[in-house]
């Protein structure tokens, strides 16, 4: 099996899913086990699976349950698990998911978003529900005059469309994630907005991407207000988008509707409207792994898809993550991070002071003068994206992926390309039928903001 070479100990999610269903499969007494993920609007995400019996190799049996716990969390979002079939897989993950326990980070997130208490709560098998998703349409309306707003980390975008087309575009650069006052990010979110207004005749939509988690249009969690004290946190930075699209209402004399989505999602929106199909899954590698989606029916799942969080590396003495405090997540296996983590290994030197994104320019430095080591880095990017496409394909259904961000820029991204495809076809040819792409850079940010313009529904 073809492996990274400077991640020696890399053992693939897949590959540990396998290797137990082969356990499993050998062994006297299965039993079947269900996950549910439950979230607003009393949706939910059921997943079974064959697991050992207790007392057969118990260690192997709670880290498949918690990975697979953790995956469908951070896939689906939920304030709620709910264990059936195992009364010792459900004490572990019940202990596991407490403010104590192992998932501290997971239980104050995903009650942050859904404004309820984490719980892990018991099943009988005959209390199962059946499976209820939501499928939304997002975006493709294109009538009227739209403003496209992306709030990016260090610039922000807005464009003016009118039926579709493009009359107006800027990029100003901009300093959320540093400003400790929110009223700095308002007062630059709605200049934005204002000027693009000023390109056309009146206004008849606001369509916002922005990175994070929202809900109802309200920001749920957002790093571009990191530096704000939590405390102002409250109704203020929560409906900031919404309050936004009030001023402008007024200003304007008319009620202005408002779409605020993931700019992942938007992303893979874009991508669909280019591609004019739908199972779009895009993957932005940058400071992180960016993720959204667009499903079979062309719209989104009301999924969370923040597959940053989410194990790729099943190996337990994986790199951790800083933030979440979890080993072998995927924020650093596709990001700025993978490409440093590597470079150390291979034993390149960085100057101390650095931070992440110059190290990554270094590294694509040497990539532009062919160096060995850092095509090796980029192999090595893409051999980890291969075993884990089949992992994400149990969530989700691919046809087609995008792979943007800072980390594909360059040669270094035609090597990741070229390298998971590669893997792809000889390890799994099953999945190798799924289109795997770099959007034209000029294409994917005209083709973003008439994205995020085309959110709201005509009116």
């Amino acid at each position: 099996m073809k492996m990274p070479v400077l991640d020696k100990n890399f053992y693939p999610m897949i590959k540990a899913l396998r290797d137990f269903e082969a356990e499993v499969a050998k062994s006297a007494n299965p039993v079947e086990v269900t996950l549910v993920a439950e979230r607003s609007g009393g949706y939910n995400y059921v997943y079974k699976y064959k697991a050992l019996a207790d007392g057969v190799n118990d260690a192997f049996n709670f880290r498949i349950a918690e990975r697979l716990a953790k995956t469908i969390l951070w896939v689906v979002g939920g304030y709620k698990i709910y264990v059936a079939g195992s009364k010792s897989i459900y004490e572990y993950l019940k202990k596991a998911y407490t403010m104590e326990g192992l998932r501290a980070f997971d239980v104050e997130f995903m009650s942050g978003v859904y404004e309820k208490p984490f719980e892990v709560v018991w099943l009988e098998q005959d209390e199962i529900p059946a499976q209820k998703s939501n499928s939304m349409r997002v975006g493709g309306y294109l009538k009227g005059c739209r403003i496209g707003f992306d709030a990016g980390g260090s610039d922000r975008k807005v464009s003016a469309v009118i039926d579709g087309e493009v009359v107006y575009s800027e990029e100003v650069v901009w300093n959320p994630k540093v400003t400790t006052d929110p009223t700095y990010h308002y007062n630059e979110i709605l200049t934005a907005m204002k000027t693009a207004a000023s390109k056309m005749p009146t206004v008849d939509a606001i369509g916002v991407s922005s990175a994070g988690v929202y809900v109802d249009n309200k920001i749920m969690v957002a790093s571009l207000f990191v530096k704000v004290d939590k405390k102002q946190h409250g109704e203020y930075i929560k409906n900031m988008y919404i309050n936004v699209a009030k001023e402008m209402s007024k200003e304007l004399g008319k009620e202005i509707p408002l779409e605020v989505a993931n700019d992942g999602d938007v992303t893979a929106l874009a991508g669909a409207i280019d591609l004019e199909d739908n199972g779009v899954l895009g993957i932005a590698m940058g400071t992180s792994e960016a993720v959204g989606y667009i499903n079979t029916q062309g719209g989104v799942n009301g999924w969370l898809s923040e597959l940053a969080f989410v194990p790729v590396d099943f190996n337990e003495g994986a790199m951790v993550d800083e933030w979440s405090g979890d080993v072998g997540v995927g924020c650093k296996y596709f990001s700025q991070d993978a490409v440093i983590k590597l470079a150390e290994a291979g034993g390149h030197k960085f100057a101390d002071g650095l931070t992440p994104a110059q190290k990554l320019k270094e590294i694509q430095a040497l990539m532009d003068k062919d160096d060995a080591l850092a095509a090796q880095i980029y192999e090595d990017i893409g051999t980890y994206l291969a075993h884990t496409i089949p992992f994400y394909a149990r969530f989700y259904e691919i046809k087609h992926m995008l792979l943007l961000g800072r980390v594909m820029g360059g040669k270094g991204g035609d090597i990741i390309l070229a390298t998971c495809k590669k893997v792809l076809a000889e390890e799994y040819p099953e999945y190798a039928s799924i289109d795997i792409g770099l959007p034209d850079e000029k294409n994917r940010r005209v083709g973003q903001s008439i994205a995020a313009a085309s959110l709201p529904a005509n009116v």
